[in-house]
């Protein structure tokens, strides 16, 4: 091996997941190299170009938050705007955008080259290297040397990456890259439990082979609606694209149908477990026999291409069945396939392997990230990789790691999910896995985030400025609204105009706020705005004020919950003795290692009985400890 430098981090990948990793790493403080497959592979979307959607929305808000960068590309490159769940309660709203996924990859790319303290290196990593249970280096396939005291392993669908299209098969990560298929050996070497998952993609097609006239138009948010993902971005948005939709029909079923034994994910070829919550056009026509069509989003790519993207429908028939399959579809009838739909398969790891740090228990200083970790998803990529990141250049620098609760964050939810429950398919976010939807919406994550993120160095002097003007506007106002007085007869006629039930009594405008059907927007129209409010601080304003009851019930709850996440468990904890816990219990959380009695509590198979033998056993091992007193080397 030649020695060709010296890393605290090295971030291997350079998807969603490696960007926020090295992004975060870099502005810590460590010397940080990212490796990559290839330069031009930076941020690429080779699933859908778009940004956020249920849930994932909030992911976004949080990494921008917390300082991280995909926030900001987003605003940057973004086609189209809509906020998703209009009709249902604040804690659903969720934020997407379609992508120009050129400009993500070019604007990723000179971000990335800007950052100080950042190298950049096109090479393939074959082995991760180990020393007494400690990451030491990589090696490259030129059979150079880094030394590195930590590496985060942000490999996405190329390690092990295998396409399946019909009877063919062949080595390859997404849309022609490379596969990583040396570093699998390397890692099952080190002791790593992985797995293999599976994904999928549609066609990408071209926009003059579809006839617009037969389809539904999906137009975004009126533009005065429109709302960025980072709470840095002030510049106006609008939209530039529209999207459509088509629908599936019973004679695209049967096509389908009847060439299911020529589908590699049927025949019993594909190995991997696909995501449960985006399944190919196959799984849907087979799981769901009873509809007679299933919706396409038709998304275009970027401003400066025809090719187009059909949400929806991922395949990995032969090609011969997707032409069939899509020309069966009313406006596809002449349909041009550029970049024919493929399934892949890749290697991830178990991630009850890793700590909550996002480190591996088995090798000190090995981080993983994204899809690596058994999840799916650009937005749950970023994430993880902003903490692994964070984490792995706090622990080359000899700091403390950051674990975030549940109740701080989705991210916290989607990590403790992770290490607690464990994955049997790729991992989705949704709202419905968090039982504190109402205090982690996506118009409070600065809030709850940016204090953290800059007591652990990621939020800047520009963004912790920005975060304390939002702060004072908002309880400016909210001071205001409570000391205005508005009398009946300046609501008389806003009320009527609302169709709202008159209020002759007038009162103070925060109470008036509690009313059905009274907005912001119409309060402001009587006493006007206050200095510095703009959409999106009215619309969280008023959500507070609405919901104040049910989100101090929350808080009451988190502060309950809080109780038994303080009682920590010593790492080395012997289960083993305590016949009180049931084996089941015992075994599983000798492998899970819970760092919290909150954490033990969400173990799978351990039950609310487990969980009071070992309150039990916990505090008699520490009034044990207590009792012993201090060693002689420390008294």
């Amino acid at each position: 091996m030649i020695h060709l430098g010296d890393f605290d981090v090295i971030v291997i990948g350079a998807g969603h997941a490696g960007i926020e990793a090295a992004h975060a790493a870099a502005v810590l403080g460590a010397h940080t190299g990212l490796f990559t497959l290839s330069l031009d592979g930076i941020g690429n979307m080779p699933c859908n170009p778009s940004i956020g959607g249920t849930a994932k929305g909030h992911l976004v808000r949080e990494v921008d938050a917390l300082g991280g960068v995909m926030g900001l590309a987003a605003d940057a490159t973004y086609l189209q705007s809509r906020m998703l769940n209009r009709g249902k309660g604040p804690a659903v709203h969720s934020l997407r955008v379609q992508t120009d996924r050129r400009r993500y990859h070019d604007y990723m790319k000179l971000f990335l080259e800007r950052t100080p303290g950042l190298e950049l290196k096109q090479a393939e990593v074959t082995d991760i290297l180990a020393e007494n249970g400690h990451v030491t280096g990589v090696r490259t396939r030129l059979d150079g040397y880094y030394g590195a005291k930590c590496v985060v392993i942000a490999t996405g669908t190329n390690l092990g990456g295998k396409i399946f299209v019909g009877g063919a098969d062949y080595p390859s990560g997404p849309d022609g890259q490379h596969a990583a298929t040396a570093l699998t050996e390397s890692l099952k070497a080190l002791g790593l439990p992985l797995r293999r998952f599976k994904t999928g993609t549609p066609a990408r097609v071209h926009r003059r082979s579809i006839d617009f006239d037969k389809l539904e138009c999906q137009p975004g948010d009126p533009d005065e609606l429109l709302q960025p993902f980072s709470f840095l971005t002030r510049t106006p948005m609008r939209n530039k694209v529209a999207c459509h939709i088509a629908w599936t029909n019973p004679e695209t079923h049967r096509i389908i149908r009847e060439n299911l034994h020529r589908s590699p994910l049927y025949g019993g070829k594909i190995e991997g477990i696909g995501p449960r919550y985006c399944p190919s056009i196959e799984d849907k026509v087979v799981r769901f026999a009873e509809k007679d069509r299933h919706q396409i989003f038709v998304e275009p790519c970027g401003e400066d291409t025809d090719e187009m993207y059909l949400q929806g429908m991922s395949s990995s028939l032969p090609e011969d069945v997707q032409v069939a399959m899509y020309r069966s579809i009313v406006g596809f009838e002449h349909l041009e396939i550029m970049r024919p739909a493929y399934a892949i398969e890749y290697d991830c790891i178990d991630p009850t392997a890793l700590a909550a740090t996002l480190e591996c228990k088995a090798v000190a200083g090995l981080y993983g990230a994204g899809q690596f970790n058994g999840t799916s998803g650009y937005e749950e990529a970023a994430a993880q990789g902003l903490l692994a990141g964070l984490n792995a250049a706090r622990a080359a620098l000899g700091k403390s790691q950051l674990i975030l609760p549940r109740s701080s964050s989705y991210l916290g939810t989607l990590v403790d999910d992770l290490v607690t429950k464990g994955v049997l398919d790729p991992y989705r976010m949704m709202t419905s896995r968090s039982e504190y939807r109402l205090t982690l919406r996506q118009d409070n994550a600065d809030e709850r985030l940016t204090p953290i993120g800059r007591e652990y160095g990621l939020v800047d002097d520009a963004r912790w400025a920005r975060f304390e003007q939002d702060m004072a506007i908002k309880q400016a106002e909210l001071a205001r609204l409570h000391a205005t007085r508005i009398p009946g007869a300046a609501l008389a006629e806003p009320f009527a105009a609302a169709g709202l039930a008159p209020a002759p009594q007038g009162g103070e405008a925060d109470k008036l706020l509690l009313r059905p059907g009274v907005t912001y927007e119409l309060l402001a129209g009587i006493i006007g705005r206050g200095e510095g409010v703009d959409a999106r601080m009215a619309g969280r304003i008023e959500t507070e004020l609405k919901y104040a009851g049910y989100i101090e019930r929350q808080q009451r709850q988190v502060r309950q919950v809080q109780q038994q996440e303080n009682t920590p468990i010593p790492p080395d904890f012997d289960y083993a003795p305590l016949t009180g816990l049931r084996l089941e219990a015992r075994e599983k959380l000798a492998r899970i290692r819970p760092v919290s009695l909150g954490q033990a509590a969400r173990v799978p198979g351990v039950s609310p009985s487990d969980i009071a033998v070992l309150s039990v056993a916990l505090h008699a091992a520490r009034r044990k400890q207590a009792n012993a007193g201090p060693g002689p080397d420390e008294a």
